[in-house]
């Protein structure tokens, strides 16, 4: 026998998921790895802050994303970089809500709210969107699962650690992946005690928030651990500040090269849905680390 012939290698399994959504529809997770487009309404976001006030913009930019192979589009309206400002939710939805609508009556793609306000929120479910997208994890406002269990939105909870300006000086871990498993179930009884099916949850290790470089590729690099939460996992690498440790300093569009390898290993190491800035690119990423994922 030929010695490679002895040698055997398998991804860390994938588990699939039905993750129930408004209007008796499911979200299927796990027989190939979903797109999520981040589509920003704002003036400051870290990548492409102001590039889409303009509601019309903003749609068409997001129904070019669909024509790339984008599964599900996140609109956000408050920058959550750390540092950010908060905004007042008025202002918020201002900014999303047409966008929103005007995605919804195309009916091309799943839309998910980026948001951690429960007004912002049902206003935005309300309108056509099927996701609600929170970066704090419940920490923030705990009423927001409240609005995913009145509307039957599916819930995406983020691990992070206090609010922008304060995330780094709690960015303090003996374990990361350990301490990022505990927080998450946390925030899992969190949105469950509001009434929120656990069937509905899905799960982002928050790559960049309240972790240093090297927590965020080590959490990376130990992605398939967070498998042991028994729900379905989003990894966001996109651009992400993490990144310039091994690619140096760059400005965000520069790292693109950089976070194709990260969804690739995000993909390999079991993630279910990527959400990223260049779908297009990122498309094509995807669509070979699942069919490398499929040959083993």
């Amino acid at each position: 026998m030929h010695p490679l012939s002895l040698f055997h290698f398998s991804w860390p399994e994938r588990a699939a998921y039905r993750v129930p959504l408004p209007g008796g529809r499911t979200l299927e997770l796990g027989a190939r790895t979903l797109v999520m487009g981040i589509l920003n309404i704002t003036p400051d976001s870290f990548s492409d802050g102001g590039l889409r006030l303009d509601p019309k913009r903003a749609v068409d930019d997001g129904l070019s994303m669909i024509e790339d192979g984008a599964d599900i589009l996140d609109v956000g309206g408050e920058s959550t970089r750390p540092g950010a400002d908060r905004l007042p939710a008025a202002d918020e939805m201002q900014r999303v809500l047409p966008v929103v609508e005007g995605l919804a009556a195309h009916g091309a793609a799943l839309i998910s709210i980026d948001t951690y306000k429960s007004e912002v929120a049902r206003e935005a479910v309300a309108r056509g969107a099927t996701i609600i997208n929170d970066v704090s994890g419940l920490l923030y406002d705990r009423t927001l699962g409240q609005v995913s269990a009145d509307t039957g939105a599916a819930l995406v909870l983020m691990h992070t650690r206090g609010r922008s300006r304060e995330m780094y000086e709690l960015a303090v871990y003996d374990d990361v992946v350990r301490e990022v498993g505990e927080e998450l179930r946390g925030a899992i009884g969190r949105a469950v005690a509001e009434g929120v099916r656990e069937d509905a949850i899905i799960l982002d290790p928050g790559f960049g928030f309240a972790k240093r470089a090297e927590h965020s590729f080590e959490v990376l690099r130990r992605l398939p651990a967070l498998a042991a939460l028994g729900r379905p996992i989003l990894s966001g690498p996109s651009r992400k500040s993490f990144l310039k440790v091994a690619l140096g300093e760059r400005l965000p569009p520069d790292r693109e090269w950089g976070t194709a390898a990260a969804v690739a290993t995000s993909v390999l190491l079991g993630a279910h849905i990527v959400r990223v800035h260049g779908v297009r690119e990122m498309v094509d990423v995807v669509r070979v680390a699942d069919r490398i994922r499929s040959s083993t």
